[in-house]
């Protein structure tokens, strides 16, 4: 009797549902807080909570996009040496329609609060569409597939600022979107050298070399524009450059010598020194913006 077959007790039917979601990857929602830290608004109690109910409804947001991804991808999740062990649909711990009724609920909650926040449920559909497109079209076309991954996580920092209705600059747009393109050509690169193109269709079309150059572009783009919106905008968060240049080069060693990436936040729950790097940069924007965050 294979995994699919046996009989699942409610309990780990349950903790199928937890993993369904996918909590791990909330980290990557993080990017949603940014334009709290910019603004310098983290001590006003009313943008703390804003910005930390924008966090939660991205969360619920993309839980449902790994729902659509895994109810549209079950054959394949099976036919996975490690994914039929590690997806709760493939394996069979949670049936696909408990899988269609969270989602279903998860819907509703988004929009139940589109009522109590217009502006950033309304990101998040944006980005729901945008993730929908992907599972069933873009994820199959080379360079899209790259770029829409990456544009997923420009809306988590437009919603951020919807939440607070502030303005973004246009060089966070740009170094987020570097710096998302960066970790999704790494993704695909662990991809395309562990799996081969057996793991999705579209490595076929990318080979190890191509994917490096379109991470060192990125990875080189996301240093430039962070260091050129610090100098221009946030000349006090200088002392940040260096953290982050130390992140990126960081996470390339973790992608060559432990075989990560494929995850980023796995990798980055995995190394200490990666998110030890992460806290120290939180902290040094949070202290260097300390004064402008105080006088608000």
């Amino acid at each position: 009797m294979d995994d699919t077959t046996q009989a699942v007790s409610p309990l780990r039917q349950v903790r199928g549902l937890v993993k369904l979601v996918r909590p791990k990857q909330w980290a990557k929602n993080g990017f949603v807080l940014a334009p709290l830290v910019f603004a310098g608004e983290f001590l006003d109690p009313a943008s703390a909570s804003s910005a930390l109910l924008a966090f939660a409804l991205f969360c619920v947001g993309s839980s449902a996009t790994y729902i659509v991804n895994d109810l549209s991808d079950i054959d394949g999740d099976r036919r996975h040496p490690r994914k039929r062990h590690e997806r709760p649909l493939a394996s069979g711990q949670v049936k696909p329609g408990m899988a269609f009724g969270l989602l279903i609920a998860l819907y509703a909650v988004l929009v139940g609060c589109w009522f109590i926040v217009p502006s950033v449920v309304s990101v998040i559909g944006i980005y729901l569409v945008l993730n929908i497109a992907y599972t069933f079209v873009l994820k199959h076309q080379p360079v899209l597939d790259i770029f829409t991954i990456a544009l997923g996580f420009v809306l988590r920092v437009y919603a951020g600022a919807m939440a607070l209705a502030v303005p973004v600059s246009g060089w966070m747009f740009v170094t987020t979107l570097c710096l998302a393109l960066y970790l999704a050509a790494v993704k695909r690169r662990q991809e395309l050298s562990q799996s081969g193109d057996q793991a999705r269709k579209v490595l076929g079309s990318y080979s190890v070399a191509l994917v490096d150059r379109y991470a060192e572009m990125s990875a080189t783009g996301a240093l430039v524009f962070y260091s050129m919106f610090v100098m221009s905008a946030r000349p006090e968060l200088v002392v940040t450059v260096p953290l982050v240049l130390f992140g990126l080069f960081r996470y390339w060693y973790v992608v060559e010598t432990m075989d990560g990436g494929e995850s980023p936040t796995d990798a980055l729950f995995s190394d200490w020194q990666l998110l030890l790097t992460v806290v120290l940069w939180v902290a040094a924007c949070g202290w260097a913006l300390w004064p402008e965050a105080v006088l608000v």
